[in-house]
C-alpha cells in the first residue's frame, strides 16, 4: 500500500491561492492514479479532481474546473492541488487518495482505498 500526506492547507482570505501537495512514500507512485476529495462537516467527501499518469489526463468536477489544477511530479512522489480564485464556500479537509493506475482513473470516494490524513483549508471573506 501507498501512504499518503498532504501539506499546504490554511487560513487565506478569499480571492487568494493556495497550493497543496501530497507525498506519497510506500510504493511506486507511478503505479497510481490520483485523486483529491474535499469533505465539510455533516457531508459527504465530494470529488474534487484526479490525475492519471502524466499531466495530460485530469479530470474534474465540473464546478471547480477552470479555479483549481491538478497536477503531479513522479521523480518527486508529489501530486498537487493548485487553487485559485478561493471562496469561503472551499472551506474543507482537503484528501488525497491513490487507487492502482491499473484500475483506471476514479471520480468516487469509494473507488480508492489508500488516503492521507487530509489538510484543512479555511477561506475567510
Amino acid at each position: 500500500h501507498v501512504q499518503l500526506v498532504e501539506s499546504g492547507g490554511g487560513l487565506v482570505q478569499a480571492g487568494t491561492s493556495l497550493r497543496l501537495s501530497c507525498v506519497a512514500s510506500g510504493d511506486t507512485f507511478s503505479r497510481y492514479s490520483i485523486g483529491w476529495f474535499r469533505q465539510i462537516p455533516g457531508k459527504e467527501r465530494e470529488f474534487v479532481a484526479a490525475i492519471f499518469y502524466g499531466d495530460r489526463s485530469t479530470y474534474y468536477t465540473h464546478a471547480l474546473k477552470g479555479r483549481f489544477t491538478i497536477s503531479r511530479d513522479n521523480a518527486k512522489n508529489t501530486a498537487y492541488l493548485e487553487m485559485n480564485s478561493l471562496k469561503p464556500d472551499d472551506t474543507a479537509v482537503y484528501y488525497c487518495a491513490a487507487r492502482p493506475i491499473d484500475d483506471g482513473v476514479g471520480v468516487k470516494s469509494d473507488e480508492y482505498n489508500n488516503w492521507g490524513q487530509g489538510t484543512q483549508v479555511t477561506v475567510s471573506s
